[in-house]
């Protein structure tokens, strides 16, 4: 495992990339970020995954699936920060921490509900919700976090 001040220089890295391009790097990327072979930036790359839970890759592969709040696949949450729709959040939850990672800018999020496919959307600045519609939206978590689990359904 890397030491932590490589961890987190390469947790920033992974988080920079998603906030600017909507998607994770390739472990190349980060191989070639951190000046370093690609064994090595593929192995770092699952040592940051391994540390920041619950983040995972694809099942068999060193492609980057989800790294909270961003996830690389399409999600039923839309993320739109300046009229720009290019990130999918993790999960609902996960979902109202993209403001932080926009500051100072309007973080609209739209997902249709998953039991009665009403839209619903949220919009968020600074940490602080400016809009929720439906006024009466709820947050619903259909499988409890569960420690130790390495890989989870769907959140």
């Amino acid at each position: 495992m890397a030491d932590p001040r490589t961890l987190d220089r390469a947790f920033k890295f992974i988080m920079g990339r998603f906030v600017a391009t909507g998607h994770g790097p390739h472990y190349t990327e980060l191989a070639a970020a951190f000046g370093v072979a690609v064994e090595e930036g593929r192995l770092l790359f699952h040592d940051v995954v391994k540390a920041f839970s619950p983040s995972w890759l694809h099942p068999e592969t060193d492609y980057l699936v989800s790294f909270p709040p961003f996830h690389s696949l399409p999600t039923q949450y839309r993320v739109t920060v300046d009229g720009a729709q290019k990130w999918f959040a993790q999960c609902g939850f996960e979902a109202t921490a993209m403001t932080w990672l926009f500051p100072g800018k309007t973080v609209r999020v739209d997902a249709p509900c998953l039991d009665c496919n009403e839209l619903l959307a949220f919009e968020m600045r600074d940490g602080q919700f400016l809009r929720v519609e439906p006024g009466t939206m709820v947050g619903h978590l259909n499988q409890p976090r569960i420690p130790g689990k390495d890989r989870l359904a769907f959140l």
